[in-house]
């Protein structure tokens, strides 16, 4: 386990297995959990740069850092996970909230804490 309630295994890349993810992502991650007190779905965590979503960049994405993940969720749920990640000081949100709701899923993101490449405030549509 890399925290109590995330595993190695739901963070790992689904492309290679490999699960480099930040520490800081890690706490960040848990402490969302805590806050929430009820079980979160990663949909994706570590990439690595062969990734076929990470493929398709031009410059590697925060998921190839192990600096961002995607939680599957939808209406209620999303608006609270992403206040909780706001009163955490994530500032790197992203959401699709479109289509079923077994598809849409927000994205979390630490990029700029460590990378100048990712801005801060950045909150953006897929």
């Amino acid at each position: 386990m890399l925290s109590q309630n995330f595993s190695q295994q739901e963070l790992a890349c689904s492309c290679c297995g490999q699960c480099k993810m930040h520490p800081d992502m890690i706490e960040l991650l848990q402490e969302i959990r805590d806050l929430h007190a009820r079980p979160m779905f990663i949909s994706s965590g570590y990439r690595c740069e062969k990734h076929p979503v990470e493929s398709m960049k031009e410059l590697p994405g925060e998921h190839t850092y192990g600096l961002a993940v995607d939680i599957i969720c939808h209406g209620a749920v999303a608006l609270d996970l992403i206040g909780y990640a706001q009163s955490l000081f994530v500032s790197r949100i992203g959401m699709n909230q479109k289509g079923r709701a077994s598809s849409r899923f927000i994205h979390l993101g630490l990029g700029d804490r460590f990378l100048p490449q990712f801005p801060h405030n950045a909150l953006w549509t897929y």
